[in-house]
């Protein structure tokens, strides 16, 4: 089952429940500044990703950056928008929406990461269109949808795309099965010049570290299956780890902290301190929890270590990785 599949399954009972036992930390760093830097949005009057239609209801209205707002009520947030999976013919727009955003400088939005397709005939100049403007950091594109098979970023036409983007600077972000998580690691190798940041843990799913969690529910892969993977992308000196996406695959109200802290644990010490940082993955989150809750259950996970390996975490990282301006 891949992510889109999960987020499928997982809406009816996402919609029974929005909140989980997670209690707040209060030990976090002194730095209360946090970089989410994989934020979603959508104005459904504006832009309809084609694949919300099938998506649990709970995603198929707009989420907007008031929304935004009061899911991180209470927290010192700047984001880097992350782009939603639009059609081709819509990258232009969304991206130029989001530009727009960025620039205003109205919202905690202040960089993003838009969408593509590497293997397009005409990437190259959809990169020189967007490489000089300040907010736009990155590209993506999802590599766990119907049309992209596996091993479909080693493609040659997919690697040059990619080499462009290191070419101008601009990294690219890796969204994809963790059973193909080699192929990722492939890729980062074939593109050395280009810097790469892992999404949502690699996708590693809690459930498959804890057998009671769930036990009804269908495995995004093995937990030594995920493992090898994580550990061959982190070898890779080129390649960092966002701490993300992995609320959205637990059963809401069903799940604590040490059930995420498996899969959080291991990418933090696969990649060190200094290359990690946090996403909040809103609102595909609310499958799972709120983004609140996400936050505090993060808290709770890194609240042994260094005081400076946190504020790495949520904020420093980031701003040194995406060149932010804050």
């Amino acid at each position: 089952m891949n992510r889109r599949q999960f987020l499928k399954a997982a809406g009816a009972t996402a919609l029974a429940s929005a909140a989980t036992s997670c209690a707040t930390v209060t030990n976090a760093p002194s730095d209360d500044l946090i970089i989410d830097t994989h934020q979603h949005l959508w104005d459904l009057s504006q832009i309809q990703p084609p694949w919300l239609q099938s998506a649990p209801p709970v995603l198929r209205s707009s989420h907007t950056n008031a929304d935004y707002a009061l899911a991180t009520k209470g927290l010192n947030v700047r984001t880097v928008y992350m782009e939603v999976d639009v059609a081709p013919q819509d990258h232009v727009r969304e991206a130029d929406m989001i530009v727009a955003q960025c620039r205003a400088r109205k919202t905690p939005m202040i960089a993003a990461t838009i969408g593509g397709r590497p293997d397009a005939p005409d990437f190259a100049s959809y990169v020189r269109r967007y490489a000089k403007m300040e907010p736009v950091k990155g590209l993506r594109q999802v590599l766990h949808g119907e049309s992209t098979p596996p091993g479909h970023c080693l493609r040659p036409e997919f690697v040059r795309g990619v080499r462009t983007l290191g070419e101008h600077g601009l990294n690219f972000e890796l969204t994809m099965r963790p059973t193909e998580l080699h192929d990722g690691a492939k890729l980062t190798a074939l593109c050395p010049n280009t810097r790469f940041v892992l999404d949502h843990c690699g996708n590693g799913d809690p459930k498959a570290f804890r057998p009671k969690l769930a036990p009804e529910l269908k495995r995004n892969g093995t937990a030594d299956e995920w493992k090898r993977g994580l550990d061959a992308c982190a070898r890779r000196p080129n390649v960092v780890c966002k701490i993300s996406g992995i609320v959205a695959s637990v059963p809401p109200g069903q799940w604590h902290a040490e059930d995420l802290a498996p899969v959080v644990n291991h990418c933090l010490d696969a990649f060190g301190p200094d290359r990690v940082f946090f996403g909040g993955d809103w609102p595909v989150c609310l499958l799972g929890s709120p983004l609140i809750d996400w936050v505090n259950a993060l808290r709770q996970i890194v609240s042994s270590r260094p005081a400076s390996q946190q504020r790495k975490l949520w904020s420093e990282n980031a701003i040194r990785f995406y060149r932010l301006k804050v």
